[in-house]
């Protein structure tokens, strides 16, 4: 007797639908699994067999064959678990159980306990469009899946749950995500800009680059706090549309990284890797393609802490995604694209010792010493940051102070600005001002003779290359934006030329 049943199986952020076909016949007893399928799947026979003896029911002792199609794909990780141990007892013992326009994953202990799987999101997605009614997911997983709405969830903590439900005998209730308790539970930062004290050019620097997604780069002597900017950057972000939500989710889910009590990712994503990362590890892949730290921190923000110990060729994985917002995986399985549309946020010492031309601490470094730490990070990729601040250290008399704006007001007006470029690029496939492209750039940044001559002395003076220009014209669009302005003007413009410091000379002949 054949059983049929589906599961789903993911490549990248997409999911397709497995036919998982159970074939009992006489013969030496043996339990094989076809289609493609990787260590994580072949090991499921023996988690099979053994829930199934350890839930009261017995395997029969004939020849059992598992086919997963289509058998051209390969098939990875445990979410079969489920629908092969239920096409086994419905093939041998429990011919009643009724699988119509049910979906089921999951991965099983030997005790038959339904343990969570990676990717739930994605899968609960491709069951709603294919036309499934119902999906059996872990119960750590249900948040997740009831985010997707036309698809009833039904969590399932044990196998013996799940039979019982098929048999109509013990209904297992559809879950509905509590909203107003996943709101109660949310976690809630405690940081602030209002903690921060002095540094006043670069808060100005953050707040215009959150308002239109700008890269931004500090570069400064330790203890300047760099770092405490950048840690509170996402409390000065946009809120998130549901849209950038459930796919910043979907990449989670993929990952592993998704916090299961609550289900859907609602704050924007603050990723800050250790420099000791690794190719894979930033920009994705390994055996099994999964998306690195640059699509984990897709409609948030990439914190490079330390960004000159990051190895150059770590660093030089950055400059096509930061074009292109997307990152390709090329493998012999297939090609996976990512998305990446991040707000790439540098921190870095000016030299080895920190303190090259620091007002009054002494620099230890030697001139090869300190062109040798700052030609680390190609031209190519400062291009790409929109924003170079230099950040001095902070006086006692401003560390007595208090900060002049909190991050509730400085998110304020940087929601206005973002309403604004919503508006403006609501037939574009970008939503903020970084991401403009050449022909867009032209119709929303023109700008008057006056500023034209300004611009071009700018130009001229500083050697900026194409793309500088280009980034100080959206900057100025940006500082427009937060004045509410609908032209930019030549005050825009010299605001917008002061936040390239690097391009000013900071970095001429190599050197910080």
């Amino acid at each position: 007797m054949v059983t049929k049943l589906s599961s789903i199986g993911l490549f990248g952020l997409s999911g397709y639908i497995v036919d998982v076909e159970v074939d009992i016949t006489s013969g030496m007893p043996s339990f094989d699994i076809v289609g493609l399928p990787d260590a994580a799947v072949k090991e499921s026979k023996d988690r099979v067999r053994a829930a199934i003896k350890n839930c009261g029911y017995s395997l029969p002792i004939r020849k059992i064959l598992v086919n997963l199609a289509p058998a051209d794909i390969k098939k990875e990780g445990a979410v079969f678990d489920v629908p092969i141990l239920l096409g086994v007892l419905k093939a041998s013992l429990l011919e009643t159980l009724n699988f119509k326009d049910c979906i089921f994953c999951g991965e099983l202990s030997l005790t038959g306990k339904v343990r969570a799987v990676r990717g739930v999101l994605p899968t609960a997605i491709t069951a709603m469009e294919s036309g499934f009614k119902k999906i059996f997911v872990p119960y750590e997983n249900a948040n997740e899946a009831a985010i997707v709405e036309g698809i009833e969830v039904y969590p399932i903590r044990h196998i013996n749950d799940i039979i019982l439900h098929l048999k109509n005998e013990v209904p297992i209730p559809v879950h509905i995500r509590n909203e107003e308790k996943i709101e109660e539970e949310k976690y809630k930062s405690t940081l602030d800009f209002i903690d921060v004290c002095g540094q006043d050019f670069a808060k100005r620097a953050i707040e215009i680059a959150a308002a239109g997604g700008h890269n931004i780069l500090f570069v400064g002597s330790p203890g300047s706090g760099k770092s405490m900017i950048a840690k509170r950057i996402p409390t000065i972000l946009p809120d998130m549309t549901v849209s950038e939500q459930i796919e910043t989710t979907k990449i989670h889910s993929i990952a592993g990284t998704l916090d299961n009590t609550e289900g859907l990712i609602s704050e924007r994503p603050f990723r800050s890797p250790h420099h000791t990362i690794s190719r894979i590890g930033l920009a994705g892949g390994g055996r099994v393609a999964s998306p690195g730290e640059l699509s984990l921190a897709h409609n948030g923000v990439l914190f490079l802490d330390e960004l000159a110990e990051f190895p150059k060729n770590i660093l030089e994985v950055l400059r096509q995604p930061l074009e292109d917002g997307t990152v390709t995986i090329a493998r012999a399985t297939g090609t996976i694209t990512f998305p990446c549309e991040i707000m790439l946020v540098g921190a870095m010492n000016p030299c080895r010792c920190g303190y090259h031309g620091h007002p009054t601490k002494e620099c230890t470094c030697s001139a090869n010493s300190v062109r040798e730490y700052s030609s680390k990070i190609s031209g190519p990729l400062l291009d790409r940051f929109d924003l170079q601040i230099s950040v001095p250290p902070v006086l006692y008399e401003e560390l007595r102070g208090k900060g002049n704006s909190s991050s509730k007001e400085i998110k304020e007006r940087v929601q206005r600005a973002r309403a604004i470029q919503q508006k403006r690029f609501e037939d574009k496939p970008f939503k903020c001002n970084a991401r403009m492209d050449s022909q867009t750039s032209k119709k929303h940044c023109m700008i008057t003779n006056i500023g034209e001559e300004f611009l071009k002395d700018a130009f001229d003076r500083f050697q900026m290359t194409a793309r500088a220009y280009e980034k100080v014209l959206r900057i100025a669009r940006t500082i427009a934006d937060l004045d509410g302005a609908e032209n930019i003007q030549v005050f825009h413009l010299a605001e917008a030329v002061q936040y390239r410091d690097l391009d000013k000379g900071l970095n001429k002949k190599n050197s910080f």
